[in-house]
C-alpha cells in the first residue's frame, strides 16, 4: 500500500539536503508533505504557510532550531525567494526542504535569484515500477484507481470517482484562486472537464475558445494556468521539416487519470504519465537534456510519443488497447531513426515479440517496470 512504501525520491532528497536547498514540487495531494516529513525526527521542524501559527512564525522569523527546516505551500508568500534566500546564505549548516503544488520552477522567477542555491525534484504519482505492480491486475487497478496515494489506498473504485471529483474542485477553487489570483474560476474548471474528452488528440485552441465562447488568449492563459499547477501537461510534436510533421498542435493528459473517461485514452494518459515522471527523473537526478514528445506528420500518421535526448529520438512508443500488428506509422519513424529503439505496448494484449526490423512488441506491464 503506499502508504508504506518509502517514495522513489526519499534517498535523493536526503543526498541532495546535504548540499544545497531542496524543492519538491508536484500535483496537490500526490504526497509531498508525507515524504517531507517522514524526512523528519519528528515534526518539531515542519512549516506549513496554510498553517496559522505556522504562518506567523516564518513572518516573525520565529523558526525552529532543528538540524532540517521543511517549508509547505512557502511559494504562496509573496516573498519567499527572498526569505530562503537568506536564510540559506547565512551558512549555518540547517537543511532546507520546500514543498509546493505549484511549479515551483515557475514561481521562483522574478525577485532575488535562487539559481545555485537548490536542486528541483519533482514528485509524480505512484506508478507500476514504485509499487512493484507486475500482473495485469495491478495494472487495471493502477488505471481505475489512479495513483494518487488517497483512492489507491482506499482501494474502492466508488471512493476513487468521488475523490477525483472533488479534488478538480479543490484544485480550481484553492489553488488557482490562491496562486493564480484568478476571479473566474467556474471557466478553469469548465476547461479542466472538456479537456477530459480530448485526451491524446492534438489539442485545438480554436476549437475550445469556440466550444467555451471565450477568446483565444483567454484559452492559453487558462492551459498555462492548468500546467503551471500540475494538472496537465502538454506534449510538443516532434520533427524536422523533412518529415513533413506538425510544428504546433499541442497534445495533452492529466496528472489524475481516472478523470478520463474513455479507457483506451485512459490508458495512452497512463503511458504518459509514467514517461514523463521518467523522462523528470533523468533530468531532475542525471542531469540529461530528454524530452518527451509525439510524431504527427500533415500525411497523418502518428506515433504516441517520441522520447529525445537533446532533440534526437531514442525512443519511439505506440500505444494500442489490445494485440494489433504493429502500426504502420511507428514502422515509418522507426525507418527514418533506425538507431532509436521502438516499442509498442498493449494494456489487454499478449503478444510478446521483436519483428526482423528491430520492433518491440510487448504487454505494457513488463515496460512499464522498466521506468520509474
Amino acid at each position: 500500500m503506499a502508504g508504506l512504501l518509502q517514495r522513489y525520491l526519499a534517498n535523493q532528497i536526503r543526498t541532495d539536503l546535504e548540499r544545497k536547498m531542496v524543492f519538491v514540487s508536484g500535483p496537490r495531494q500526490v504526497g509531498k508533505t508525507t515524504l517531507a516529513r517522514g524526512l523528519l525526527p519528528d515534526t518539531a521542524g515542519y512549516l506549513s504557510w496554510d498553517i496559522p501559527d505556522h504562518r506567523d512564525a516564518i513572518l516573525r522569523g520565529r523558526l525552529p532550531n532543528v538540524p532540517t527546516l521543511v517549508f509547505d505551500e512557502l511559494h504562496k508568500f509573496r516573498g519567499w525567494r527572498g526569505f530562503l534566500k537568506g536564510l540559506y546564505d547565512r551558512q549555518d549548516g540547517t537543511r532546507i526542504l520546500v514543498t509546493g503544488s505549484g511549479r515551483l520552477d515557475y514561481y521562483r522567477y522574478g525577485g532575488d535569484s535562487l539559481q545555485g542555491r537548490h536542486h528541483l525534484l519533482r514528485l509524480h504519482p505512484l506508478s507500476v515500477a514504485e509499487l512493484g505492480a507486475d500482473d495485469d491486475a495491478g495494472l487495471r487497478r493502477l488505471l481505475d484507481l489512479g495513483g494518487f496515494p488517497e483512492p489507491w489506498v482506499g482501494d474502492s473504485l466508488e471512493a476513487a470517482r468521488r475523490w477525483s471529483r472533488e479534488y478538480r474542485m479543490r484544485l480550481v477553487e484553492e489553488e488557482i484562486r490562491d496562486l493564480e489570483g484568478v476571479p473566474d474560476v467556474g471557466a478553469i474548471e469548465l476547461l479542466a472537464v472538456r479537456l477530459t474528452d480530448l485526451v491524446g488528440s492534438p489539442l485545438s485552441v480554436n476549437a475550445l475558445r469556440e466550444d467555451l465562447q471565450v477568446s483565444h488568449g483567454a484559452v492559453s492563459r487558462r492551459l498555462e494556468i492548468l500546467e503551471r499547477l500540475y494538472a496537465i501537461v502538454r506534449v510538443k510534436p516532434f520533427g524536422a521539416p523533412p518529415l513533413r510533421a506538425v510544428k504546433k498542435a499541442q497534445k495533452h493528459y492529466h496528472y489524475e487519470w481516472i478523470q478520463v473517461r474513455d479507457r483506451a485514452a485512459r490508458f495512452e494518459n497512463l503511458v504518459a504519465m509514467h514517461l514523463l515522471k521518467w523522462v523528470h527523473h533523468e533530468q531532475d537526478v542525471r542531469g540529461r537534456d530528454l524530452d518527451l514528445r509525439y510524431f504527427r506528420d500533415v500525411d497523418g500518421r502518428e506515433v504516441d510519443f517520441v522520447v529525445t535526448d537533446r532533440e534526437v529520438p531514442v525512443h519511439l512508443i505506440e500505444v494500442k488497447w489490445s494485440d494489433r500488428p504493429v502500426d504502420k506509422a511507428l514502422r515509418y519513424l522507426h525507418a527514418r531513426f533506425p538507431d532509436a529503439a521502438a516499442t509498442q505496448i498493449s494494456a489487454t494484449g499478449t503478444d510478446d515479440y521483436r519483428t526482423p526490423d528491430g520492433i518491440r512488441v510487448q504487454p505494457a506491464i513488463p515496460f512499464l517496470r522498466g521506468l520509474v
